[in-house]
């Protein structure tokens, strides 16, 4: 038995046991909307979260592929992942490229013990998918930052300890210049955080609003108006994940579990799916090994998210039409990611920018 496939075996065991003990449900779309802090910080005991960050900030040291094993798992079985994705996936390793020392020793154990939960604080009211498009301002003041603007689509934002902050910074020509990353303490005087109930009855996203938030210096991530290169960077961590593949799992694995009479044409189609399947995890293989050697796949992370978009819609498809008719509830793993699903398309950067990234990376 390979090291790899011990450790797949160990997450597999751990969240048969804990699933088994009633200790949660599997759900479509868990990484984002099944929050559970014991459940993280008992995947930090085993060295899960921040493994391939330095041993000095907590981390194990290890790949990027063995990160995969792991997500995949935890994702497979529909676990509450929630409370530590944000900060493990893209936030902790972008702190790790970029903050200083200071900003390292301060957060990044944090997030490895479980104890740190992050949001996102990118998306705003009327700006879609175009990041560069941020209106919220940070400007300068003693020691520090004045911030003030408003965040939406925010999740756990109601939970998080610190948010991510994407700000503009300077006014220039082009709007793409001028940003700034933040790291924000959320019990910050001036944060108010809204929640925003979606179809199925679920407080996940919020909106939240900054006025006059004082940022200390130090909480500046790279270097001041540079945010929009280390921006691109980070998005690959988060394009190019196995969520992107694996949100609608759940669903794949009733389906392939059920005791159904289906007709030649729709096992045909059951079987696209599962070789599907089988590429996109080749090409999230790929991903984590070109970030093991230092590079920063953007282009492949976009096509991993446009064709991981397609497939999780697709599934949803083939599970609507083979479904035995009939209510669906809204706390099963498909009536949840049917009305999770309008979200999937736009989340990590809706299919035309994707689209956009690819034809302009065709053109360089």
């Amino acid at each position: 038995m390979t090291e790899r496939t011990e450790l797949r075996r160990q997450v597999r065991d751990l969240c048969r046991s804990r699933r088994d003990e009633g200790r949660y449900r599997p759900r479509a779309d868990a990484w984002l909307r099944s929050f559970d802090l014991e459940f993280s910080r008992e995947l930090a005991r085993h060295g899960w979260i921040g493994m391939t960050w330095p041993r000095r900030v907590g981390g194990a040291e290890r790949s990027n592929v063995d990160r995969l094993v792991v997500t995949e798992e935890l994702l497979r079985a529909g676990a509450p992942v929630a409370a530590h994705w944000i900060g493990d996936r893209q936030i902790g390793p972008s702190i790790l490229r970029h903050g200083t020392p200071e900003l390292q020793r301060e957060i990044l154990p944090g997030i490895a013990s479980g104890d740190h939960v992050l949001c996102l604080g990118m998306s705003e009211p009327e700006a879609g998918s175009d990041l560069a498009a941020v209106r919220t301002t940070a400007r300068p003041t003693a020691g520090g930052w004045r911030v003030d603007g408003r965040k939406i689509w925010t999740s756990h934002a109601h939970r998080a300890t610190h948010s991510y902050l994407l700000a503009r910074t300077e006014r220039t020509e082009r709007k793409h210049d001028g940003l700034t990353e933040f790291l924000v303490d959320m019990d910050s005087p001036g944060i108010t955080v809204t929640p925003i109930v979606d179809m199925a009855g679920s407080h996940h996203f919020n909106e939240v609003v900054f006025e006059d938030v004082f940022v200390p210096a130090g909480r500046v991530i790279g270097v001041a108006g540079q945010g929009w290169r280390q921006v691109t960077e980070q998005l690959a961590h988060e394009r190019g994940g196995p969520e992107r593949v694996l949100s609608t799992y759940p669903v794949l694995a009733g389906l392939l579990t059920a005791n159904a009479e289906w007709d030649e044409g729709l096992l045909v189609e059951l079987g696209e799916l599962v070789a599907r399947l089988g590429t996109l995890r080749a090409m999230c293989v790929r991903v984590a090994e070109a970030l093991d050697t230092g590079t920063s796949p953007i282009r492949e992370a976009a096509t991993l998210k446009y064709l991981g978009t397609e497939f999780e819609r697709d599934v949803l498809e083939f599970a609507r039409g083979a479904a035995v008719p009939g209510v669906l509830a809204p706390d099963d793993p498909l009536g949840e990611a049917i009305l999770a699903a309008p979200g999937f398309s736009i989340r990590g950067g809706s299919s035309e920018v994707l689209l956009s990234i690819l034809a302009k990376q065709e053109a360089l």
